[in-house]
């Protein structure tokens, strides 16, 4: 199980890294920058989307994943909520990962917020 939690930690930090590292390089490019970019995707045969919008998306989807981690965890901790059978300890632990995954929901719904607060405001400064 530890190995498994560092796993999700090297996960989780390495995509916070790079969202770290490359998200402001595209937010705060100049418009020579997003040309040569748009010129080398559209030679390679992509669409010619501004790739910031295209990192919005991403992380949106990201997102979404963690909302689905957020319903198994719900449904993982009321059967364990159900099937403890008077036991304290599972019923505790039970809680403790329905209050933990409910935080997890709230942190996730916010930075779903802030990102659409974000890709909405870049949408109207790139249509400008």
């Amino acid at each position: 199980m530890k190995n498994f939690k560092k796993k999700i930690k090297l996960f989780f930090s390495t995509f916070t890294l790079v969202g770290f590292l490359i998200v402001p390089y595209f937010v705060f490019a100049d418009s020579k920058a997003l040309e040569r970019l748009k010129s080398v995707g559209g030679n390679a045969g992509f669409n010619e989307q501004d790739p910031r919008l295209i990192i919005a998306g991403v992380i949106k989807i990201f997102l979404g994943f963690l909302g689905i981690i957020f319903v198994i965890l719900m449904i993982y901790a009321g059967y364990n909520y159900l099937t403890a059978q008077g036991d304290e300890e599972k019923i505790k632990t039970a809680l403790a990962t329905i209050r933990r995954a409910i935080i997890g929901l709230l942190i996730v719904l916010s930075s779903w917020a802030i990102t659409t607060f974000i890709t909405n405001s870049i949408v109207t400064s790139v249509a400008s």
